[in-house]
Formats: structure tokens, sequence, C-alpha cells
């Protein structure tokens, strides 16, 4: 199954609300020594995976989890700043 397959088959939503949560559940994790670096995190597993970029993250995140889609967030940036990015990328 390619890309657009799985994107058009996930729950966006759902993915956003749970990773998300999961996000602020362990970013203490992750604050403030890998500021500026991605989490891509399967919501179904819980797993998180760090990258220097978005595309390293999922990266890391398919290598275990080939037919997923992740939450990709960028660490120390709050979800309103995550939803204005999404909203660039849709207009």
């Amino acid at each position: 199954m390619g890309d657009e397959d799985l994107i058009k088959q996930a729950d966006i939503q759902r993915i956003a609300e749970v990773g998300s949560q999961i996000y602020e559940e362990v970013k203490h994790e992750y604050e403030p020594q890998s500021r500026g670096k991605f989490l891509a995190i399967d919501i179904e597993s819980r797993d998180v995976y760090l990258g220097e970029n978005s595309s390293e993250a999922v990266e890391h995140a398919r290598a275990k989890h080939p037919q997923k889609v992740f939450y990709v967030v960028k660490v120390g940036s709050s979800a309103s700043e995550v939803l204005a990015g999404l909203q660039k990328v849709e207009v």
C-alpha cells in the first residue's frame, strides 16, 4: 500500500488528537535538550521516534511500523503552532 493510500485510510483527526495527548505526556523527556528536533508518534503502540527533522523521525518510525501514519511534532512547539503549520500546508 502506498503512502497516499495510507493517508486516505487514516483517521487524521484521531491521530492528531491522540498524538497530541501522547506528546503532552512525554514531552518532559525531550524538552529542553531536544528542542527543535522532531518526534514521530505511533498512536497505537505509543512508540516515539526522535529525528533531526520530520523526515528522519518518520523514517525511524517506519522502520518498525511500515504501514502506519504518524503524529509528527516539533519538540518545544505548542499545539497551536502545530495546527498553524497544518493550515499552511493545506492552503
